[in-house]
Protein backbone atom coordinates (compact mmCIF):
# COMPACT_ATOMS: atom_id res chain seq x y z
CA UNK A 1 0.00 0.00 0.00
CA UNK A 2 2.97 2.24 0.71
CA UNK A 3 4.47 1.91 -2.36
CA UNK A 4 1.08 2.47 -4.46
CA UNK A 5 0.97 5.62 -2.18
CA UNK A 6 4.30 6.65 -3.26
CA UNK A 7 3.75 6.04 -7.15
CA UNK A 8 0.43 7.60 -6.89
CA UNK A 9 1.87 10.32 -5.46
CA UNK A 10 5.01 10.18 -8.16
CA UNK A 11 2.44 10.30 -10.73
CA UNK A 12 0.45 13.73 -9.88
CA UNK A 13 4.01 15.25 -8.99
CA UNK A 14 5.09 14.70 -13.03
CA UNK A 15 1.56 15.91 -14.11
CA UNK A 16 2.38 19.02 -11.96
CA UNK A 17 5.26 19.88 -13.71
CA UNK A 18 3.08 21.29 -16.15
CA UNK A 19 0.63 23.30 -13.98
CA UNK A 20 3.77 24.84 -12.31
CA UNK A 21 5.00 25.87 -15.58
CA UNK A 22 1.55 28.18 -15.99
CA UNK A 23 2.23 29.63 -12.42
CA UNK A 24 4.44 32.89 -13.76
CA UNK A 25 2.90 35.79 -15.51
CA UNK A 26 5.51 35.97 -17.49
CA UNK A 27 5.67 32.21 -18.89
CA UNK A 28 1.76 33.34 -19.78
CA UNK A 29 3.13 36.02 -21.50
CA UNK A 30 5.52 34.17 -23.65
CA UNK A 31 3.19 31.46 -24.70
CA UNK A 32 0.80 34.38 -25.80
CA UNK A 33 3.57 35.60 -28.16
CA UNK A 34 4.29 32.57 -29.13
CA UNK A 35 0.92 31.56 -29.76
CA UNK A 36 1.20 33.61 -32.80
CA UNK A 37 4.36 31.33 -34.34
CA UNK A 38 8.17 30.73 -33.51
CA UNK A 39 10.67 32.97 -31.95
CA UNK A 40 13.76 33.71 -31.00
CA UNK A 41 15.06 33.80 -27.42
CA UNK A 42 15.86 37.30 -28.23
CA UNK A 43 12.62 38.14 -29.94
CA UNK A 44 10.97 37.12 -27.29
CA UNK A 45 13.12 38.88 -24.71
CA UNK A 46 12.45 42.22 -26.53
CA UNK A 47 8.69 41.70 -26.94
CA UNK A 48 8.07 40.60 -23.24
CA UNK A 49 10.62 43.64 -21.95
CA UNK A 50 12.84 41.55 -19.76
CA UNK A 51 16.70 40.87 -20.22
CA UNK A 52 17.40 37.47 -22.54
CA UNK A 53 18.78 35.96 -19.36
CA UNK A 54 14.99 36.06 -18.08
CA UNK A 55 13.39 34.95 -20.98
CA UNK A 56 15.75 31.88 -21.30
CA UNK A 57 14.91 30.74 -18.03
CA UNK A 58 11.41 31.26 -18.17
CA UNK A 59 11.63 29.52 -21.51
CA UNK A 60 13.80 26.29 -20.22
CA UNK A 61 10.81 26.24 -17.85
CA UNK A 62 8.02 25.78 -20.12
CA UNK A 63 10.69 23.23 -22.39
CA UNK A 64 10.89 20.78 -19.37
CA UNK A 65 7.43 21.21 -18.84
CA UNK A 66 6.66 20.15 -22.51
CA UNK A 67 4.74 23.09 -23.42
CA UNK A 68 7.36 24.29 -26.17
CA UNK A 69 9.91 22.61 -28.54
CA UNK A 70 13.25 24.24 -29.10
CA UNK A 71 15.97 24.19 -32.30
CA UNK A 72 18.85 25.54 -32.72
CA UNK A 73 19.14 28.69 -36.01
CA UNK A 74 23.09 29.57 -36.09
CA UNK A 75 23.70 31.08 -33.13
CA UNK A 76 20.38 31.39 -31.70
CA UNK A 77 17.42 29.53 -30.41
CA UNK A 78 13.86 29.39 -31.88
CA UNK A 79 11.35 28.08 -29.75
CA UNK A 80 7.73 27.01 -30.77
CA UNK A 81 4.42 25.73 -29.04
CA UNK A 82 4.71 22.17 -29.13
CA UNK A 83 1.46 21.74 -30.64
CA UNK A 84 -2.18 22.26 -31.75
CA UNK A 85 -2.88 20.82 -27.98
CA UNK A 86 -0.70 23.43 -25.87
CA UNK A 87 -2.32 26.31 -28.01
CA UNK A 88 -5.85 24.93 -27.10
CA UNK A 89 -4.78 24.30 -23.44
CA UNK A 90 -3.16 27.99 -23.65
CA UNK A 91 -6.32 29.58 -24.93
CA UNK A 92 -9.04 27.34 -22.55
CA UNK A 93 -6.89 28.70 -19.48
CA UNK A 94 -6.97 32.21 -20.51
CA UNK A 95 -10.57 32.20 -21.64
CA UNK A 96 -11.84 30.09 -18.49
CA UNK A 97 -9.90 32.63 -16.55
CA UNK A 98 -11.04 35.43 -18.07
CA UNK A 99 -15.08 33.78 -17.32
CA UNK A 100 -14.37 32.26 -13.37
CA UNK A 101 -12.36 35.07 -12.03
CA UNK A 102 -14.08 38.88 -11.66
CA UNK A 103 -9.97 40.09 -11.12
CA UNK A 104 -9.12 39.10 -14.85
CA UNK A 105 -12.00 40.74 -16.23
CA UNK A 106 -11.52 44.00 -14.54
CA UNK A 107 -7.86 43.67 -15.62
CA UNK A 108 -8.59 42.98 -18.80
CA UNK A 109 -10.90 46.10 -19.13
CA UNK A 110 -8.39 48.42 -17.42
CA UNK A 111 -5.98 47.34 -19.89
CA UNK A 112 -8.35 47.19 -23.34
CA UNK A 113 -9.59 50.51 -22.70
CA UNK A 114 -12.78 52.08 -23.57
CA UNK A 115 -15.00 49.23 -25.17
CA UNK A 116 -15.11 49.28 -29.30
CA UNK A 117 -17.50 47.43 -30.96
CA UNK A 118 -16.84 44.13 -32.46
CA UNK A 119 -17.92 41.24 -35.52
CA UNK A 120 -17.81 37.67 -34.79
CA UNK A 121 -16.26 35.20 -37.01
CA UNK A 122 -19.37 33.87 -39.02
CA UNK A 123 -20.06 37.44 -39.64
CA UNK A 124 -17.33 38.12 -40.64
CA UNK A 125 -16.69 35.20 -43.21
CA UNK A 126 -20.08 36.08 -44.89
CA UNK A 127 -18.86 40.18 -45.25
CA UNK A 128 -15.79 38.66 -46.73
CA UNK A 129 -17.65 36.81 -49.11
CA UNK A 130 -19.42 39.69 -50.58
CA UNK A 131 -16.42 41.73 -50.50
CA UNK A 132 -17.71 44.74 -48.64
CA UNK A 133 -15.16 45.08 -45.84
CA UNK A 134 -11.41 45.15 -45.75
CA UNK A 135 -9.42 42.64 -42.90
CA UNK A 136 -6.67 44.13 -41.54
CA UNK A 137 -3.84 42.43 -39.28
CA UNK A 138 -2.37 45.20 -37.19
CA UNK A 139 0.32 42.66 -35.99
CA UNK A 140 3.78 43.29 -36.27
CA UNK A 141 4.63 42.38 -39.90
CA UNK A 142 6.80 39.12 -38.37
CA UNK A 143 3.60 37.56 -36.67
CA UNK A 144 1.66 38.45 -39.41
CA UNK A 145 3.99 36.80 -41.96
CA UNK A 146 4.20 33.16 -39.68
CA UNK A 147 0.72 33.05 -39.96
CA UNK A 148 -2.79 35.14 -40.59
CA UNK A 149 -6.11 35.17 -42.10
CA UNK A 150 -6.35 34.65 -45.35
CA UNK A 151 -7.37 37.30 -47.01
CA UNK A 152 -6.10 40.10 -44.13
CA UNK A 153 -3.75 43.42 -45.27
CA UNK A 154 -0.62 43.84 -43.63
CA UNK A 155 -0.76 47.22 -41.60
CA UNK A 156 1.00 47.02 -38.10
CA UNK A 157 -0.66 49.54 -35.75
CA UNK A 158 2.53 52.05 -35.75
CA UNK A 159 1.91 52.19 -39.65
CA UNK A 160 -1.99 52.65 -40.13
CA UNK A 161 -1.87 56.27 -40.49
CA UNK A 162 0.34 55.92 -43.23
CA UNK A 163 -1.72 53.50 -44.93
CA UNK A 164 -5.35 55.18 -44.37
CA UNK A 165 -5.60 56.47 -48.25
CA UNK A 166 -5.17 53.15 -48.97
CA UNK A 167 -8.14 51.54 -47.01
CA UNK A 168 -11.23 51.62 -49.54
CA UNK A 169 -13.58 54.45 -47.86
CA UNK A 170 -16.70 52.60 -49.28
CA UNK A 171 -15.91 49.25 -47.31
CA UNK A 172 -15.98 48.65 -43.51
CA UNK A 173 -12.39 48.09 -42.05
CA UNK A 174 -12.30 44.98 -39.52
CA UNK A 175 -9.41 45.13 -37.42
CA UNK A 176 -7.74 41.80 -35.70
CA UNK A 177 -4.51 41.20 -33.58
CA UNK A 178 -3.52 38.30 -31.41
CA UNK A 179 -6.53 37.58 -29.89
CA UNK A 180 -9.27 39.25 -27.50
CA UNK A 181 -7.05 40.67 -24.83
CA UNK A 182 -4.52 42.17 -27.64
CA UNK A 183 -5.20 46.17 -27.36
CA UNK A 184 -3.69 46.53 -31.31
CA UNK A 185 -6.71 46.16 -32.72
CA UNK A 186 -8.73 48.29 -29.99
CA UNK A 187 -6.45 51.00 -30.61
CA UNK A 188 -6.48 50.49 -34.64
CA UNK A 189 -10.64 50.92 -34.33
CA UNK A 190 -10.12 54.02 -32.62
CA UNK A 191 -8.05 55.44 -34.89
CA UNK A 192 -9.95 54.40 -37.74
CA UNK A 193 -12.81 56.20 -36.68
CA UNK A 194 -11.15 59.40 -35.23
CA UNK A 195 -10.24 59.53 -38.82
CA UNK A 196 -13.91 59.17 -39.95
CA UNK A 197 -13.45 55.06 -41.04
CA UNK A 198 -16.30 52.87 -40.38
CA UNK A 199 -14.35 50.07 -38.18
CA UNK A 200 -14.89 47.12 -36.04
CA UNK A 201 -12.83 44.70 -34.68
CA UNK A 202 -12.68 40.76 -34.59
CA UNK A 203 -14.09 39.17 -31.52
CA UNK A 204 -10.78 36.55 -31.75
CA UNK A 205 -7.33 37.05 -32.89
CA UNK A 206 -5.00 35.04 -34.68
CA UNK A 207 -4.25 31.76 -32.78
CA UNK A 208 -8.13 30.90 -32.11
CA UNK A 209 -8.74 31.37 -35.90
CA UNK A 210 -6.18 29.31 -36.83
CA UNK A 211 -7.05 26.63 -34.36
CA UNK A 212 -10.66 26.81 -35.73
CA UNK A 213 -9.73 26.13 -39.24
CA UNK A 214 -7.34 23.29 -38.78
CA UNK A 215 -10.78 21.35 -37.08
CA UNK A 216 -12.64 22.42 -40.02
CA UNK A 217 -9.82 20.70 -42.74
CA UNK A 218 -9.34 17.79 -39.59
CA UNK A 219 -13.63 17.19 -40.15
CA UNK A 220 -13.29 17.55 -43.87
Amino acid sequence: MATAARTKAALFESIAVMGKAFASPRRLELLDFLAQGPRTVDQLARASKQSVANASQHLQALHAAGLVTRERDGTKVRYELAGEDVLRLWLALRDTSAERLAEVERSARDYLGEEVEAIDREELLKRMRRRDVVLVDVRPTNEFEAGHIEGARSIPLGELEQHLDDLPRDREVIAYCRGPFCVMANEAVRRLRDAGRSARRLEEGWPEWHLRELEKTGAE
